[in-house]
């Protein structure tokens, strides 16, 4: 077992879970994360070579830095597995245990190649747990999320390719500036699987389309997956503060009109994802450690939002705002564990999201990044409005829809407890979770300045929030489909579509149709008109006019061969 990678286990025993059926399946994808993470614990840290392949080496790193993603990957895919425990879909657990074993693989690549094995792994995996909801929408959803997901692995191979060409190296380390285009190819294929503005679109097309118990293993692997790739070979690349606050700022406005509430959970996974984006621009061991304490915890927290949306999903059919409210009713556990997650990401103090989200913070501050900091502090605003009030308040509370259900089963209760209770635990004693960070933290959270001014932001947001509720300013929630950079697939293309292809390409079609058949028609006029009883070709020839018609034509084909 030495021998193997981290990850291995899991996507081994993914396979095996593909002989299983109903039961079984699902308690054997629970066992699964376990097994591997004992694995995991068992292993040296250290880089070592796996085989050699192409003449490279294949390796594995363990370090500070990927055993962060590693053990709050295994984490969630546990947490994820009980969650989905009443699931009788062997595919989707076959899935979620291959995309899991490969993202977890992945963040301990040591070189390119097998980063980008695994890579693609993810990509095909994962499509599966869209496909599950079994309905059109996501059947059409899932290839336009495959076509970008694979298209990001292209990008990978040609830059890998192109650097390897280039160094003559495969290992998976810092990668140095964006001036050549091996390392600007990679950075692509990272900005679209962490969402980068602009390529971010894909997340909130798909992820709402998968099943209740999908869409909580998609919010943990695949964008953190590309926040690690991106920890690890661009590390202070300044750009990336640019689009990290960017990310931060952009969802806030779609979060705030979106209807489907696991919509607007997905915007705010873009809105944290900058925060992460940031740190890694910055570069400093404080900015990098916020990065990596803000994945840890915002996986926790995010996928106890999307379980308790799931749940209510699984429960009353839909996550609809128009459609849902006072369902804390009938769902109190639910609704109570919705409120610390929704208290988590939103960095109330003594909650996962504080303890990480300041680290960020400081290290703006600390680096002189004011504009960048002041982008920070509106974000974090906005998410206490978008996903720290809206998501509960409006599930389960607001009107009374009528809706009168049970509460979750109890396995899908287990699951998000455990996660409220790890987000309460991080946040009221964050030293445990310090100590597996990648530097040294010599770092305070619970200062008087920190405390005051995030009560101060979320107070605000509070009030701004009761304010524009009561005068009625606060955007109505309807049922319909907001325009993102979906635009382009919703109109602009199929607007081109008919003005080149129907219009246009109707027009010329017809005209060049016209033009063919007119010469079409003329040719067989014209042989019509020789062959007719009346024409030459059909009139009698006599035999000394043949006679002289075979030396013509002979000298014809004579003339023809010596010139041409």
């Amino acid at each position: 077992m030495s021998s193997l990678p981290p990850g291995i286990v899991m996507l081994l025993g993914g396979l095996v879970l593909a002989l299983l059926r109903g039961r079984s399946a699902a308690i054997g994808a629970l066992l699964l994360p376990a097994l591997s993470l004992a694995h995991l614990l068992s292993l040296p840290e250290g880089t070592y070579s796996l085989v050699e392949m192409f003449g490279y080496a294949l390796e594995v790193r363990i370090d500070g830095l990927s055993l962060v993603w590693g053990y709050i990957f295994h984490g969630a895919a546990f947490l994820s597995a009980l969650y989905a425990l009443h699931v009788r879909d062997t595919t989707q657990h076959v899935a979620a245990m291959l995309y899991a074993g490969s993202a977890i693989g992945a963040v301990f690549s040591g070189d390119m190649i097998s980063l980008f094995v695994y890579w693609e792994i993810t990509a095909i995996s994962s499509v599966f747990l869209i496909w599950a909801s079994r309905t059109p929408e996501s059947y059409k959803v899932g290839l336009r999320y495959l076509v970008i997901q694979v298209g990001s692995g292209v990008l990978l191979l040609a830059g890998v390719l192109v650097r390897v060409q280039e160094t003559g190296s495969i290992t998976f380390e810092s990668l140095g500036s964006l001036d050549n285009i091996g390392n600007l190819l990679i950075f692509f294929s990272f900005g679209i699987k962490c969402a980068f503005p602009f390529l971010h679109n894909w997340l909130q097309d798909s992820y709402p389309q998968a099943t209740p118990t999908g869409t909580v293993f998609l919010s943990a692997f695949t964008t953190k997956l590309a926040v690690y790739a991106l920890a690890r070979g661009f590390a202070g690349t300044e750009v990336l503060i640019t689009i990290g606050v960017v990310m931060t700022l952009f969802p806030i406005f779609f979060a705030v009109i979106e209807n489907d509430l696991r919509k607007v959970l997905a915007y705010s996974l873009n809105n944290q994802l900058g925060f992460m984006v940031v740190g890694i621009g910055i570069g400093t061991e404080m900015s990098l450690n916020g990065t990596a304490a803000h994945a840890f915890c915002h996986i926790l927290y995010k996928a106890l939002l999307f379980m308790s949306m799931g749940a209510v999903l699984y429960r009353t059919g839909t996550c609809k705002a128009t459609e849902l409210g006072g369902l804390f009713r009938s769902m109190p556990i639910t609704a109570v564990c919705c409120i610390i997650g929704a208290m988590s990401i939103s960095a109330f103090p003594l909650f996962s999201g504080f303890v990480s989200k300041s680290m960020i913070l400081t290290a703006a501050a600390d680096g002189h990044h004011f504009w960048i900091w002041l982008g920070l502090v509106i974000a974090s605003a906005g998410v206490m409005e978008h996903s720290g009030i809206k998501i509960p308040f409006f599930a389960f509370f607001a009107h009374d829809s009528g809706k009168r259900v049970k509460e979750a089963p109890l396995h899908m209760l287990i699951a998000m407890c455990i996660s409220a209770f790890l987000c309460v635990a991080i946040g009221v004693y964050p030293d445990a979770l310090y100590a597996i960070l990648p530097y040294e933290v010599n770092f305070e959270p619970y200062t008087g300045a920190h405390v005051i001014t995030q009560f101060q932001l979320l107070l605000f947001a509070m009030l701004a929030f009761i304010v524009l509720l009561k005068t009625r300013s606060y955007p109505d929630e309807v049922d319909a489909i907001n325009l993102d950079t979906d635009v382009v697939y919703r109109r602009w293309l199929p607007s081109l579509w008919r003005i080149l292809v129907v219009d246009f390409g109707g027009a010329a079609r017809r005209a060049i149709t016209g033009t063919v058949m007119g010469a079409v028609n003329a040719c067989v006029e014209e042989v019509s008109r020789h062959h007719r009883p009346d024409g030459i070709l059909a009139k009698p020839w006599t035999t000394g006019g043949m006679v002289i018609w075979a030396p013509a034509l002979l000298g014809f084909y004579l003339l023809m061969q010596l010139f041409f």
